[in-house]
């Protein structure tokens, strides 16, 4: 194979061939290798390549392979890592030059289940200064930017996860979500985006944001690659306070079989006060395909969604700035201006307001989980609007005037919130040629069945094969 159809590969197909020998893991590092130098003047996806540390790694697990002893589908399969996570002896900036030469003494729990599986991080990709934006803008690394066009913003704040995996320079990334910041850039770069149940997938080693909203999560260019992911990802580890003790499962066993009697609900409420035209036009041609292949599309109200909104911005902000208290006291200069106002606004929010928020926050869990006797996904647009461009503070939104901030994150964060498992797809593009994510959720730990009802998605279209031209 030539360079472009190895990067062309998804991780099922790579594996594949590697599993037979047919290619090699080096050939397959130095393809990807060749195409980020190519293309990173223009996209900004990585904060630190590691190219030779790579091949290295590329040139053991061929050593490996050879003589008999394969680990599995990830052997020799790179990865992209968000520059949040914890890897032993290279540094790990979160985004943010107070960290830049933060070294970690170990691996984070989801960096050393990928080394474990015969994989290896091929960079550390870009992102908001500590998680705390929806745009790809970072004051200290530059702009990061979306490979269908490089004026837009690629979303944040995993920009360096989606845009690697859509620009083919890794088959598969890590990233993290706390309102949105797994699914929306992978639904502005056409690609998948997949963040589990709270407590699924360990966040040791993983620089907080808000410590009981952050999820890990997976970007990757299918379902499939991603629920294979989460084979390697999901388990309990006493070192995360919030890891939920669960059975272990495999996530692709039936990932294949077409669910039956498919029962999809979606909402009537707050979705929809602030929607573009094309998001909304191609969100509701996906669910007319879904009930040509037999799934039943309902409409069911669901109040509670803004009130869930705004109690998660609030427990984000607070936990955010509690986490970051010393250095904005301290440092505060040395923040993005953006970043320090947004985490010194926590800093003022009273106990009894974050109190009250986690109260409303429990309740539309509760309320939530009653609303899935009914459906067994909810399903909504990922984001407002197709990609914005850069520089936008403010977008117009059917002669709305909103924050770009608030059009990107208003409905993801609910289901961080609430932490149930979500995951976003492509279904279309806006009249500018802009990718369009479809979202799905479901009932805390159904992560399979939402995967199965994704992959079934996957199967019966073609949008995510669909690739910027570089």
């Amino acid at each position: 194979m030539n360079p472009e159809e190895l990067t062309n590969l998804t991780v099922v197909e790579a594996a594949s061939y590697i599993a037979k020998k047919t290619i090699s893991p080096v050939d397959l590092l130095d393809a990807y290798l060749k195409r980020i130098e190519r293309l990173e003047p223009q996209l900004n996806a990585f904060i630190l390549r590691l190219d030779s540390y790579a091949m290295e790694k590329a040139k053991t697990a061929e050593r490996e392979i050879v003589a008999g002893n394969y680990r599995g589908p990830f052997h020799g399969i790179p990865i992209g890592v968000k520059d949040l996570f914890w890897t032993e002896g290279i540094a790990t900036s979160s985004g943010s030059i107070l960290e830049a030469s933060f070294v970690p003494k170990e691996d984070s729990a989801a960096v050393a289940n990928f080394y474990r599986a015969g994989s290896y991080c091929i960079g550390k990709l870009h992102m908001s200064e500590f998680a705390f934006n929806g745009t790809s803008r970072n004051h200290h690394y530059g702009p990061s930017k979306n490979p269908w066009d490089f004026s837009k913003t690629a979303g944040g704040s995993s920009s360096g996860s989606a845009i690697s995996v859509a620009s083919q320079e890794a088959p598969i990334a890590l990233g993290t979500d706390t309102g949105g910041s797994v699914r929306l850039p992978a639904a502005l770069c056409g690609i998948t985006g997949i963040k589990p149940t709270f407590g699924l997938v360990s966040r040791f080693g993983v620089t907080p944001l808000s410590w009981s909203m952050d999820h890990v999560g997976v970007l990757s260019r299918t379902v499939h690659d991603g629920a294979l992911a989460l084979n390697f990802l999901a388990g309990f580890d006493q070192r995360d306070p919030g890891s939920a003790n669960t059975k272990k499962q495999d996530y692709t066993r039936d990932l294949d079989i077409p669910p039956r009697k498919l029962r999809i609900g979606v909402p009537k409420d707050f979705i929809w006060e602030v929607i573009d035209q094309d998001v909304k036009q191609a969100f509701w041609n996906s669910m007319t395909h879904m009930e040509s292949v037999g799934a039943e599309v309902k409409e069911m109200s669901i109040p509670f969604l803004e009130l869930c909104n705004a109690a998660g911005s609030i427990v984000q902000t607070s936990e955010a700035a509690a986490y970051h208290h010393d250095n904005i006291i301290s440092q505060g200069d040395k923040y993005d201006p953006t970043i320090r106002r947004r985490i010194e606004v926590g800093l003022f929010i009273s106990a009894e307001s974050y109190l009250q928020a986690q109260r409303v926050r429990y309740k539309c869990i509760k309320d939530m989980i009653s609303l899935f006797e009914d459906v067994d996904v909810i399903a909504t647009p990922t984001v407002s609007i197709g990609a914005p461009n850069l520089t936008d503070a403010w977008v117009q939104i059917n002669g709305k005037e909103v924050t770009t901030r608030e059009a990107l994150l208003r409905i993801t964060r609910v289901f961080s919130t609430i932490g149930f498992p979500a995951i976003s797809l492509p279904c279309g593009f806006t009249n500018e040629g802009m990718p369009v994510g479809l979202q799905l959720a479901s009932r805390p730990f159904s992560d399979a069945m939402l995967a199965q009802t994704a992959n079934f998605y996957q199967q019966t279209t073609s949008w995510h094969t669909q690739l910027p031209k570089l």
